[in-house]
């Protein structure tokens, strides 16, 4: 018999997680605190509720055969009480308690032999100003709150000394800056007989003021030699991590060839959204297929691609207008997903714009049409 699945969360990753569920016909049971879920309409049952709340995500669980999140923020008491009684929790909550806290996170790379970059766990602001004095060569470095940062919040550059009052007070870790060429990422994925499949290695471009992916492209523009080393790093960290499910692995590459880790998330990710298009399978059906157990999926590239973001504009609120779609859908091997967010804000995540192509000039080429033919406003 099918099995029945939970998802904590129905933003937009739950929304295509639906979309490849559909396909097989599976049976899948939403939880998320907004009434208006993109989720909502396309699932089995929509259960509106906490993610955060140990009752209502141990209740929730009850109800389902396997559990899966699309967000780290979750209730992971509620989800290691209900793997103890029998329940396939996948990723599994250990993972996500260590996922959840970038001071633990940052800690088993290193208690692991992973490369990242060279750290300080701080405990408040004042842990922050005497850095200065203990280890001067340690800055320029990013400081980050240990939970709950998302999306670029809670992360502050300190370029020097004079900077310790953006450090957040509160438990946090002190991340010496990488001078970096690339920003790489490669998403594993990886079943309960612990068979691994990686992704191909991408080339994220970042929003130079909101610390979040504005582009990418896939496969990224390195050497066999740096994508090996790539490839390498993510699927031994998901064995060290043992996980069941996908694991987005986000990369540097550094201006001396090293590659290391940056963050993880134990989830789909917006480094595979060109997967549903760009490659034989996508990030989304090789999730199910890693946490129901079943053979991994062949992800293969039928051809180079890009993805772009769709973030609403600024100094818009209200309902969602896509302006300019009309011409983006004129353009052959253009493909936009929209999230199903009736409202838009500024910088809010409405959607994203697959572009395929036989060079990485072609997409380039295409990619700055796509940024400056459409735009997410409000009627």
């Amino acid at each position: 018999m099918t099995p029945t699945i939970g998802i904590l969360g129905g933003g937009q990753l739950g929304l295509m997680l639906l979309q490849a569920a559909i396909d097989w016909n599976l049976r899948v049971h939403i939880l998320d605190p907004d009434a208006e879920a993109p989720c909502r309409t396309l699932c089995t049952t929509f259960m509106q509720g906490s993610l955060t709340d140990y009752d209502t995500v141990y209740q929730f669980g009850q109800s389902v055969d396997v559990l899966t999140i699309e967000i780290e923020r979750v209730n992971v008491d509620a989800l290691e009480a209900l793997e103890r009684e029998g329940k396939k929790v996948f990723p599994q909550p250990s993972v996500i308690r260590t996922i959840q806290d970038k001071r633990l996170q940052k800690q088993f790379y290193r208690d692991h032999n992973l490369p990242t970059a060279d750290f300080i766990l701080t405990e408040n602001r004042a842990d922050v100003a005497m850095i200065e004095i203990q280890q001067p060569d340690f800055l320029p470095a990013f400081h980050k709150l240990g939970r709950d940062g998302y999306d670029g919040r809670g992360v502050q550059r300190i370029a020097s000394v004079a900077d310790v009052g953006k450090a957040f007070d509160a438990p946090g870790v002190l991340e010496k800056a990488v001078d970096f060429d690339k920003e790489l990422a490669v998403i594993v994925a990886r079943n309960e007989r612990g068979d691994v499949q990686t992704f191909p290695t991408v080339e994220m471009v970042f929003h130079p003021e909101l610390n979040l992916v504005d582009y990418l492209f896939a496969p990224a523009d390195i050497s066999a030699d740096i994508n090996q080393k790539a490839q390498d790093i993510a699927r031994r960290t998901a064995d060290a991590f043992g996980i069941v499910g996908l694991l987005a692995v986000e990369l540097f590459l550094d201006k001396k060839g090293n590659v290391l880790i940056n963050e993880v998330a134990p989830r789909p990710h917006n480094s595979g959204h060109h997967t549903i298009r760009a490659n034989v399978t996508s990030q989304f059906e090789q999730h199910w297929r890693a946490i129901l157990n079943y053979p991994l999926g062949d992800t293969e590239v039928y051809q180079p691609a890009a993805m772009v973001n769709l973030l609403g504009e600024d100094g818009y609120t209200g309902p969602a207008v896509y302006e300019g779609l009309e011409n983006l859908l004129a353009v052959s091997g253009v493909f936009p997903f929209f999230y199903g967010k009736a409202i838009t804000k500024p910088f809010r995540k409405m959607g994203h714009v697959t572009v395929m192509d036989q060079s990485l000039e072609a997409l380039r080429e295409k990619v700055e049409g796509v940024k400056s033919s459409i735009r997410v406003i409000s009627s």
